[in-house]
């Protein structure tokens, strides 16, 4: 049984999953989806074409779905797509993706967003991402599995975080971020691995200390790209965590890759 209160503003075009609760005052839009057993608090807003997973939690006066902030937005068709069990509290923003991208902004699964997170146009989140409070993500930044976000972190349009990343509170990321790092400072920096995030998604010892070489030759390795990717998969074929960095920073975006010095016609961070 759904359990809407009977303030709540439901736009007839909108399919609302049984079990699901709606609070007080809050605003569902047209087109709008919202799968089984999703709580919706007091106030909240979800504006036009947003899908909305099960098992999620929406806390008070978050808005989801709402127009990009992009001067080229011009009312095109877009949507936000958000996936299974996340958590999303008060005062978090969400917003469509546009024409300049895959008009798509997508959330993924177990997912904790706290309080007034902004998640900008044209992102894209993997699994079990964390933001603690104030984090903002500009337009068309891409974020990998498990990755965390201190708060007010802020990262630049265009940059790409790559899975089990660490982005430290009160950073400014203006670069790609490569996967299993940390990061601090404004323009933020890499410190070293991140340690506490891989031992607690169970990465092993052994796997550990070569993805520490791997940054190693990463960081203080050759001055071109094309190099030091040869260097890394030299030094570690098969290894599956060195080959996902390695497929990283084979693609890096416009911003470029963050490194302690630049690589060959790249700008110095």
């Amino acid at each position: 049984m759904r359990r809407i209160h009977p303030t709540a503003v439901i736009d007839p075009s909108a399919e609302i999953e049984d079990g699901v609760e709606i609070g007080p005052y809050a605003i569902i839009g047209p087109r709008v989806f919202v799968g089984e057993g999703t709580r919706i608090g007091a106030h909240v807003v979800i504006e036009r074409d947003t899908r909305i997973g099960k098992g999620n939690l929406i806390n008070h006066h978050a808005v989801i779905g709402a127009d990009p902030q992009h001067l080229a937005y011009r009312g095109e068709e877009s949507r936000v797509e958000i996936g299974d069990e996340n958590i999303i509290r008060e005062f978090v923003t969400i917003h469509r993706g546009t024409a300049l991208d895959q008009r798509l902004t997508r959330i993924g699964n177990r997912c904790l967003l706290m309080a007034y997170v902004h998640i900008a146009h044209d992102c894209f989140l993997g699994d079990e991402v964390i933001m603690a409070n104030g984090a903002t993500l500009g337009g068309h930044v891409r974020v990998g599995d498990r990755v965390v976000f201190g708060g007010l972190s802020a990262v630049h349009q265009f940059c790409r975080i790559g899975s089990y990343a660490f982005v430290s509170a009160m950073s400014g990321v203006d670069k790609d971020v490569p996967p299993f790092v940390k990061v601090f400072g404004v323009p933020a920096k890499i410190q070293g691995l991140n340690l506490v995030g891989l031992r607690r998604a169970g990465f092993d010892r052994d796997s550990i200390r070569r993805i520490s070489q791997a940054l190693g030759i990463f960081l203080d390795g050759p001055a071109r790209l094309s190099e030091t990717i040869e260097e890394l998969r030299d030094a570690f074929p098969g290894d599956p965590h060195v080959g996902e960095f390695i497929r990283f920073i084979e693609n890096p975006s416009r911003q470029g890759i963050m490194r302690r010095k630049p690589f060959e016609g790249e700008e110095a961070f």
